[in-house]
């Protein structure tokens, strides 16, 4: 399998020219679908704008905090790298528990002045005459315009401008600008690497002991260079960032000597003195660079050889307008192959946009070179501890369909963690393999053993471990990246033995029961998460959670599939290996046709046996009560009742597996299965389900928006859209977006553009492409990759115009289903199709 490392500039090269319609704005000049812009500096909605505003690359992301800013109540700089974990023990309730941490790594935006013997600039409300700041997304670029006035009445204007560099992974840069308005003299500036850093940024987690990084070594280079390496505690992988201040004025490089300010081993700092004068401009560039010991080329434990290149980095580096060109370059080649163009609703297309913006900063071409996947809350802060959970089921479309390399290695992530699974599954009495529902560094159960109500302030035991269903979701996130990219090699080496394995560990916690003649799970939870057990019992979890059962019975399916398609010698190769014989394959057909899933006379899929004995809410009270119920677990227990008693649900449990599979192939899961299934009968689950959950999830709103659509209620599906597009940038949950963005909202509102809205279906031999765009859309534009061929589209609900690109060697005919009816298609012209049904009416 070829995983070799093309540089960034080559993967800007080869994506132009991909086809019509879809390249962004390559004037250089944002516009208004292109930048989120804030007018006013308020700190109560600071580590809002700090997410929302963090620049990254892949392999780190920093948030959007002032340069000189510290950690404090209103703002805090983190930065964040793929991979990069540490655990530490603390004593919590009595017991000692070990939590696993995306580390909090040194801060290197650190700049700061004064002017003449006064304070530090520390920007407030009370100082600042004028605050302007913009994340331009079509460049990746982060600028800030402020004027402030100190108390001598000594006006500034600080226009900064920063960059996380996409075609260079190491790198990062600030130009930092300063013009004195009414004054002249000295002033000082501050540069620091400020290895002090803990992780604070969740006040949940802050009886939790937060120290990872332990100091190694400081020093400075150059005259104008600075360096820092850090260890982690237990992980032991070290950091090294160095960074170069050069001044200017005009084109006049000052070259002020630099005092060294070192904090022991922990931090560094470098001071230098300009005379300035009034309304000139003087630019302050910052050039950094940061490796580790995780990285390729760099021994594990070689602390020294990653500061070594992180030195040589920042000597080579040229001016920060320089950098700025190659990552502009390749932000723009990205651009060509995502974006997605809206006419006729600027919101839906600067959010679309900025959800794009923010998963390729948490993942993209680099992650080919790192051992990582994708964590809920992405680069961007430390909600979750920067955990792996299910979330990646909403995002790998976007991957799978746009840089199959990318989700390839977040895949290849899983694969590595195999044999950790196999031992989970083993010493929990599966076979197979079981993954944990919270991964981080090595594929063990990272789920806290205890968990924080933040209303009643007490902690209480956590099972949200017995969310089986997240091994399920990794096979299906396998068996679509391998129906959406036919890479057979991947599917021969990787995916086959995963889902094999998985399947092995689905069979292998149902049991039979010879009174039903079905097949049954026990000890269970669902998505939802409020239900931890049924009122009364002593045992977490559920028997025959319905989505985890026809999940099972998914992955059974596809695992007997693979058998058909990989080659005899690997089909060979994977039977002997995971010990498969004819007994066990056929235990697994026997499952895929007598599991039980129950359903009353109405026609309702109840979440687990035993749902429909439950006590109803009065929600009206409720809401009436409270401002925000999405937490109605932490209400009730707050309340000393339990929401195990009640018919809550925190998001979309029984009606989670209509958002993953087409409703043609659950119907024939259903069928299977003996049990009736159509389209009235979804209508009436969503609307059993609906009044019953208080989405205290993101991701409860996608699957309801995407039914709603399926069912032709669209007035219901716009308004859970515009739900999911506000909920990160607007923080509709108030409070948890500045602990981190919702990748897999993100991803959802993506894939609901394209999926419900573009009306797109990946089948496994054709592509659907039925448009039903929202009235205040007049078109989409998007191309994404299928099997190696770019598809490009421009589809109104009247009319679908494609145009299709693949590879000279491998010209063929796509299939494709539009409107309903059958076409294919060859490379190199434009078709157009229109909508009769629309054009009858």
């Amino acid at each position: 399998m070829d995983l070799s490392y093309r540089p960034p500039l080559e993967i800007a090269k080869q994506s132009q020219g991909l086809g019509p319609g879809n390249s962004s704005n390559s004037s250089g000049k944002a516009d208004f679908a292109w930048q989120q812009v804030y007018k006013r500096f308020k700190p109560a909605r600071e580590g809002l704008r700090e997410a929302m505003c963090t620049l990254g690359n892949g392999y780190f992301a920093t948030r959007g905090a002032a340069a000189e800013a510290t950690a404090s109540r209103v703002h805090y700089p983190g930065t964040y790298m793929a991979g990069v974990y540490n655990k530490l023990n603390t004593r919590i309730a009595g017991r000692i528990i070990v939590n696993e941490d995306l580390v909090n790594c040194p801060n290197w935006l650190f700049l700061t002045f004064k002017i003449g013997n006064g304070d530090w600039i520390a920007l407030s409300t009370d100082n600042v005459l004028s605050c302007y700041q913009e994340l331009d997304m079509q460049r990746g670029l982060l600028s800030r315009k402020i004027r402030f006035k100190d108390l001598k009445g000594q006006r500034t204007t600080i226009n900064t401008e920063r960059i996380v560099h996409m075609a260079a992974p190491h790198r990062a840069a600030i130009k930092y600008t300063i013009i004195p308005e009414n004054y002249e003299g000295w002033i000082t500036i501050r540069s620091g690497l400020d290895g002090t850093v803990q992780n604070t940024g969740v006040a949940r987690y802050r009886q939790l002991n937060s120290r990872h990084l332990r100091p190694v070594s400081v020093g400075n280079f150059n005259k104008n260079g600075i360096s820092l390496l850090v260890k982690t505690s237990q992980s032991k992988i070290s950091i090294s960032q160095a960074a170069k201040v050069r001044i200017f004025t005009g084109n006049k490089e000052l070259k002020p000597r630099g005092k060294i300010i070192k904090k022991g081993k922990k931090a560094i700092f470098q001071e230098f003195k300009i005379f300035v004068h009034k309304r000139k401009r003087y630019d302050i560039e910052k050039i950094v660079s940061i490796y580790t010991s995780k990285d390729k080329g760099v021994s594990q434990g070689r602390g020294m050889a990653s500061l070594t290149r992180a030195v040589r980095s920042v000597k080579k580096s040229h001016r920060f307008d320089k950098l700025l060109k190659p990552h502009i370059r390749v932000w723009d080649a990205l651009w060509k192959k995502f974006d997605i163009k809206i006419q006729g609703e600027p919101f839906s297309q600067k959010v679309l946009r900025l959800h794009i913006f923010h998963l390729l900063q948490t993942a993209s071409f680099h992650n080919r070179m790192i051992d990582a996947a994708l964590p809920a809350r992405g680069l961007h802060g430390e909600a979750y501890r920067g955990h792996i959970f299910w979330d990646e089921i909403y995002v790998m479309p976007f991957f799978n369909l746009h840089t199959p390399e990318t989700a390839k290695a977040l895949l290849l992530y899983r694969y590595r963690r195999l044999a950790k699974a196999r031992e989970n599954a083993a010493k929990n009495g599966y076979k197979g393999a079981m993954f944990p529902w919270q991964s981080g560094s090595t594929g063990e159960e990272e789920t806290q053993v205890v968990h924080l109500n933040p209303m009643s302030g007490k902690w209480g035991p956590d099972y949200s471990c017995i969310q089986r269903h997240i091994s399920f979701a990794i096979a299906y996130n396998m068996w679509q990246y391998w129906k959406t990219t036919g890479d057979l090699n991947f599917l021969n080496h990787y995916a086959a033995e995963i889902i094999l394995s998985i399947a092995q560990f689905g069979a292998s916690i149902t049991g039979y029961n010879r009174r039903s003649k079905r097949y049954h799970t026990d000890g269970l939870m669902g998505p939802d998460e409020f239900h931890e057990r049924l009122p009364g019992s002593s045992k977490a979890g559920f028997k025959d959670n319905a989505y985890t059962n026809l999940l099972i019975v998914w992955t059974l399916l596809k695992a007997l599939e693979i058998l058909d398609i990989v080659p005899e010698r690997h089909k060979i190769r994977l039977c002997k290996k995971l010990k498969l014989n004819k007994e066990e394959l056929s235990k697994w057909e026997d499952i895929t046709r007598k599991m039980n899933i129950i359903i009353n006379k109405d026609g309702i899929i109840s979440q687990f046996d035993g749902y429909f004995g439950l006590k109803e809410l009065d929600w009206k009270a409720y809401k009436a009560k409270y401002d925000k119920i999405g937490r109605l677990d932490r209400i009730l227990k707050a309340e000393g009742k339990s929401p195990n008693e009640y018919k809550v649900a925190k998001q979309a449990d029984a009606l989670m597996i209509f958002y993953l599979l087409p409703l043609s192939e659950i119907k024939a899961l259903f069928h299977k299965l003996g049990y009736k299934f159509n389209k009235h009968i979804l209508k009436k689950n969503y609307d059993y389900y609906v009044h019953r959950t208080s989405h205290g999830s993101t991701l409860s709103e996608v699957v309801h928006c995407y039914i709603a659509h399926l069912i032709g209620r669209h007035r219901d599906a716009w308004q859970w859209f515009l739900n999911i597009l506000k909920s990160d940038i607007h923080d509709t949950q108030g409070g948890t977006t500045p602990e981190g963005i919702h990748a897999g909202v993100m991803g959802a509102s993506i894939n609901i553009a394209m999926k419900a809205f573009a009306g797109i279906e990946i089948f496994d031999d054709r592509i659907g492409i039925k448009p039903d765009l929202p009235k205040s859309w007049k078109s989409i534009k998007l191309k994404f990759l299928y099997k190696g061929n770019w598809i490009s589209l421009s589809m109104t609900n009247r009319q679908v115009t494609i145009f299709i690109k693949g590879p000279e060697s491998k010209k063929c005919m796509i299939p494709f289903e539009i409107y309903g009816k059958p076409h294919r298609f060859v490379f190199g012209k434009i078709y157009k199709i229109s909508n009769k049904t629309k054009e009858e009416n």
